[in-house]
């Protein structure tokens, strides 16, 4: 199936450029590239300096036929060169066209010609017009009143009549590689520089969490934009911003693990593009809550002490006995249960004994985390002192 879809035809099977405004016509029509820089992966033919391109930028064009597999973008070219050479553009199908109305259309065409205006017949499919049909066009090209330009799949020297293909330019249409197809598929819009295994993907990746971090909603919304737009996987983005509440929140606000997990959830269950406002509310709420990589810090600090000091046995007290030959052997002696004393705190330690007294967390003064850390300062203090139990 083609990636371009013909304008629809109206009486006698021709149909002529509409200008109807772009919010109005059908999707098909508000993808076509409207400049010949925005046209795809006919570089050979449309390149600049290219004898094609020229002559369309030199408004100096003559009958031609456009050869090349479906969705190589015959149809569009045509109508591409229409629009840029100011030029009435008639298309034609085999299906509905008969001789009658070629006649017709010709006579018209043939009027305007001598008051000045150019009209570009388009004929698609030219290899199922029969020689009958083509012969119809052949007086009105040789006579200059029409500029022809036909479109085929299939060899025109074996299906376009002798006259018709000697009076015709031929161009050859490559088939569009799998990238460029891609890159069709995001018409539309805007194409974003982006490669998701290269380096922009890092760079934009990198912007956005630093942006998060620096408590910066703008700029956090516009990366978050910009690689949605690109073609980024969403849930990705979704990963990375629940990465971001821990790493640079944590327990500053205990909730944006929360938003960013239930922003997951919302994009699952709506898709895009309705989904990524979720992704923009949790991108936007973890910008403006208070900061702290305390927990972050303190998790490096432990996998750290795991890499370089000896893995030592959990201490005796800390194990369950469950059987009698553990208990003997000491498995639970001096245990305390904190619940057993007044402040549910007590002086037991809960490190290996090569890692006594080390300290991971250390709560900043930022939102929750100040209580947090108004709370350890009370434990600490609570551990020096002798416990009373209930």
């Amino acid at each position: 199936m083609s990636l371009f879809n013909k304008i629809p035809l109206g009486p006698g099977g021709n149909a002529l450029e509409s200008d109807v405004p772009s919010a109005h016509q059908p999707l098909a029509e508000r993808m076509r590239p409207r400049t010949l820089d925005e046209f795809i992966g006919q570089e050979k033919l449309l390149g600049p300096g290219k004898p094609l391109r020229t002559q369309i930028e030199n408004d100096d064009i003559g009958s031609m036929l456009l050869w090349g597999p479906p969705g190589c973008g015959k149809t569009t070219l045509a109508r591409l060169i229409a629009r840029l050479t100011s030029s009435e553009f008639v298309s034609f199908s085999a299906v509905l066209a008969g001789i009658k109305e070629i006649k017709e259309v010709m006579a018209v065409a043939e009027r305007k010609s001598r008051s000045g205006h150019r009209t570009i017949v388009f004929v698609d499919e030219v290899h199922r017009f029969n020689k009958a049909q083509q012969d119809a066009f052949l007086p009105y090209v040789e006579a200059g009143h029409i500029t022809f330009i036909g479109a085929t799949t299939e060899n025109p020297s074996f299906e376009v009549i002798s006259p018709l293909l000697s009076r015709t330019k031929v161009y050859i249409l490559a088939s569009l590689a799998t990238p460029l197809i891609a890159e069709l598929l995001i018409l539309q819009r805007k194409l974003l520089r982006y490669d998701k295994a290269g380096e922009e993907h890092f760079n934009l990746i990198s912007a956005l969490h630093k942006s998060v971090r620096n408590s910066d909603p703008d700029a956090a919304l516009y990366w978050l934009t910009r690689m949605l737009e690109s073609g980024e996987d969403a849930l990705y983005l979704a990963r990375r911003l629940v990465r971001m509440a821990s790493e640079d929140i944590g327990l500053a606000e205990p909730g944006a693990l929360a938003v960013t997990l239930a922003a997951k959830e919302a994009f699952d269950f709506l898709g895009a593009p309705e989904g990524h406002l979720a992704l923009a509310q949790a991108t936007v709420y973890l910008s403006l809550a208070p900061k702290s990589n305390a927990l972050y810090t303190a998790h490096g600090k432990a996998l750290e002490d795991l890499e370089e000091t000896e893995a030592d046995p959990v201490p005796l007290h800390l194990r369950n006995a469950v059987t009698g030959l553990m208990k003997n052997v000491g498995y639970g002696e001096g245990y305390k249960y904190a619940h057993n004393f007044e402040e549910k705190v007590t002086d037991m330690t809960c490190l290996p004994d090569n890692l006594a007294g080390r300290t991971y967390y250390k709560p900043t003064d930022q939102g929750f985390e100040s209580r947090l850390r108004q709370r350890l300062d009370e434990i600490k203090k609570l551990k020096v002192k002798p416990a009373s139990k209930d």
